[in-house]
């Protein structure tokens, strides 16, 4: 999808805990920081619709496992009306850096999921977008 970057991420096994690797200010697809925080989703909920206008999502998952659905309606993006879908997990361990005017839903896969997003601005309610699930037609 034009304007996604998913990037595969460093994992380092050591015997009294792994490191997870996640971003760092000279990756491809570093913006700007505002602020980062994780996320919770139970298995088999869906959070979404929502679009960004400004901000530049960072999305990770340290833990368990969460299916990521992607659809844009940019008017001037070669991928109009595409759906673009990635799991993401410890064992699938990557970031997907996701730019402004793409709407955004996941899903909980694992028993317990959480996902980290290093976002390129601090949160502001009226610089995002909501929809509900039934607005995009997609299968899940």
């Amino acid at each position: 999808m034009d304007g996604l970057i998913l990037t595969p991420l460093k994992q380092i096994v050591h015997e009294k805990g792994d490191i997870f690797h996640a971003m760092k200010k000279s990756d491809v697809g570093f913006d700007a920081f505002g602020e980062a925080y994780f996320s919770g989703i139970n298995k088999k909920d869906i959070k979404g619709w929502k679009k960004h206008k400004k901000m530049i999502l960072n999305l990770i998952v340290p833990l368990g496992e969460i299916k990521f659905v992607f659809y844009d309606d940019r008017a001037c993006s070669e991928t109009q009306n595409d759906f673009f879908s990635v799991h993401l997990s410890t064992e699938h361990y990557s970031r997907i850096t996701v730019p402004p005017d793409i709407w955004t839903a996941f899903q909980g896969v694992g028993e317990s999921n959480l996902l980290l997003n290093i976002a390129s601005i601090e949160h502001d309610p009226e610089e995002s977008e909501n929809i509900e699930l039934d607005q995009i037609e997609y299968e899940w």
